[in-house]
């Protein structure tokens, strides 16, 4: 196994990336983390985990980019690239003419997706967003190879997304890899920018579970079966019409039922209630706003449900 640490030029930022040769021919795996900065836990697991694999025996190469987005980690800018205040994963596959984001999500789409049999693009709860570990993967013409890697990490929900109106968001890594048929997934687990153990050793079995599902991983046998996880078809990510107040009166990982209420949106005085929020569908929350100040239009929660059928609460 050869290991090669070098940087590579990302729109104008010299960025650390490592490349892990392994010992025969095989699959070549993009790992990234970092796009948003401030998501500390997924960027601690990987670098727990690409430290550790010197002392294994793998097939194919991993690429590895520990932080994509370094202008953000710096600033501690929540979500967004401090240059133009986009959120990276929204602007990909990007544009090299574009505003400071979209040039990064063109090098990073360009430089390390394009050309990779498969991707993991790990995230966490940003500063204010505590989280339910899933994974994501989009609809396309790789989707039931990055339905599998999905599962292979081994969280408890996994989640399709398909383009169009219903879709929560675009322009992610994932969404531009699914497009040019590179089976790709967005893996999440930790909260509210904190490094725990929990969420960085989840990542670290994450990556180990999508390496073996890829037949990368020579001589290694899965600890045991991994949990079936909860298959979901629906992002839904209410928002506030109004600033104010936000009271959660659920928690992540919590079920709900269609019109249940999941909090309220009040004044700074506590004198009026602006909004009262209701579940839209059945589903499961899988991340929450955790700081009580939101913005007009400010996200409040996600909600991931299933079509024609209610999450089942996991034990």
């Amino acid at each position: 196994m050869d290991i090669k640490r070098y940087t590579a030029d990302f729109a104008g930022q010299e960025t650390p990336v490592i490349e892990v040769s392994g010992d025969s021919a095989g699959p070549r795996l993009s790992v990234i983390a970092g796009v948003h900065g401030c998501e500390y836990a997924s960027m601690a697991g990987v670098r727990r985990w690409v430290s550790a694999l010197s002392g294994r025996s793998l097939r194919g190469t991993v690429q590895v980019v520990p932080v994509v987005n370094l202008s953000a980690f710096r600033a501690r800018s929540a979500f967004v690239v401090p240059e133009d205040g986009k959120n990276l994963n929204r602007c990909f596959p990007g544009s090299s003419d574009g505003t400071a984001a979209e040039r990064l999500a063109a090098a990073v789409f360009e430089q390390v997706i394009v050309g990779s049999d498969a991707l993991v693009d790990m995230h966490a709860g940003d500063l204010v967003e505590a989280l339910e570990p899933f994974a994501l993967y989009d609809e396309g013409p790789a989707e039931s190879v990055a339905r599998g890697m999905a599962a292979a990490y081994g969280v408890g929900y996994v989640l399709r997304q398909a383009p169009g109106p219903g879709a929560a968001f675009g322009g992610t890594s994932s969404a531009a890899a699914a497009a040019v048929g590179i089976p790709a997934i967005i893996a999440e687990a930790g909260g509210c920018g904190l490094v725990e153990e929990a969420a960085v050793a989840a990542h670290v079995r994450g990556l180990d579970g999508v390496v073996r599902y890829l037949g990368m991983a020579v001589g290694e046998a899965a600890p045991g079966p991994a949990p079936e996880p909860v298959y979901l078809d629906r992002f839904i990510w209410p928002r506030t019409p109004r600033a104010g107040w936000w009271e959660p009166a659920v928690r992540v990982g919590e079920t709900v039922a269609a019109g249940q209420m999941l909090g309220t949106v009040s004044t700074l005085d506590g004198g009026e209630v602006l909004e009262t929020l209701a579940a839209p569908a059945d589903g499961v929350i899988l991340f929450l706003t955790s700081s009580p100040a939101v913005a007009a239009d400010g996200l409040l929660l996600g909600l991931g449900a299933a079509e024609h059928r209610a999450p089942r609460r996991l034990t």
